[in-house]
């Protein structure tokens, strides 16, 4: 059985999951490729270095402001018409979906209302989209998360200032183990947190037993003092 377990001391972001999954082997120009019917996206995975650990580093190119502050309609819409394969399109929609009921229950709407501000640009919804397809590539028969690193202190969203873990973080991950982690930064996003709800089918505080195949790293933007940014993804057969 095809094993993927994400480990997120660091926290998760979407730009470092869908980058630690092209470290396991996924091209970027199939990924490249298969986003196009979102709209002209470019693909940069660039090696970097945190606290000494190797790991990719998203880019994303010839971004569309027409794609910037979507309803969550107008998301459902987008990837509909985006020419996916089933799986990776139903896949994209369960993260959105996750994340619109998030939003809705924070500020008291209706789905079909819901607003994404953040989370609408068009790097987020690469991200997710991104995402599904690399997971419909590697094919896994079971995902495993290690608890979340969230972080803690302040993060600038549009609404103003508030805690961290970011609204839709929290109420994305209610039910699942979570921690704040040494650093007074937002280690996980609400993209990051709306993948790990829905891809995650278990936890594990530590390497389950597998066969390891792979490993790939994702890179976060920030340097952590004393503590690599990365999120790492291994590959292999369940023992």
């Amino acid at each position: 059985m095809r094993l993927l377990y994400f480990e997120a001391p660091a926290g998760i972001a979407g730009d470092m999951c869908l980058a630690a999954l092209v470290g396991l082997g996924v091209e970027p120009a199939f990924i490249e490729s298969r986003l196009q019917g979102l709209g002209p996206i470019r693909l940069r995975f660039q090696p970097v270095v945190k606290a000494g650990v190797s790991a990719l580093k998203l880019e994303i190119e010839a971004q569309s402001p027409q794609f910037d502050h979507h309803h969550y309609r107008d998301i459902v819409k987008l990837i509909d018409q985006a020419g996916l394969e089933e799986a990776e399109r139903d896949l994209a929609q369960a993260i959105f979906k996750a994340l619109a009921v998030a939003e809705g229950a924070i500020h008291g709407v209706a789905l079909e209302k819901v607003h994404f501000h953040e989370v609408g640009a068009i790097d987020s919804i690469v991200d997710i989209v991104g995402t599904a397809i690399a997971i419909n590539a590697l094919k896994p028969d079971q995902i495993l998360f290690s608890p979340i690193a969230l972080g803690y202190g302040e993060v600038a969203i549009s609404h103003g200032r508030y805690p961290v873990p970011a609204l839709a973080t929290l109420e994305l991950l209610k039910g699942l183990p979570v921690y704040g982690g040494n650093h007074p930064v937002e280690l996980t996003t609400p993209t990051g947190a709306a993948i790990a709800k829905t891809l995650a089918q278990g936890f594990s505080p530590g390497m389950p037993l597998m066969s390891l195949e792979k490993i790939g790293y994702g890179a976060g933007t920030r340097d952590l003092k004393d503590q690599p940014n990365v999120l790492r993804v291994s590959l292999g057969l369940s023992r």
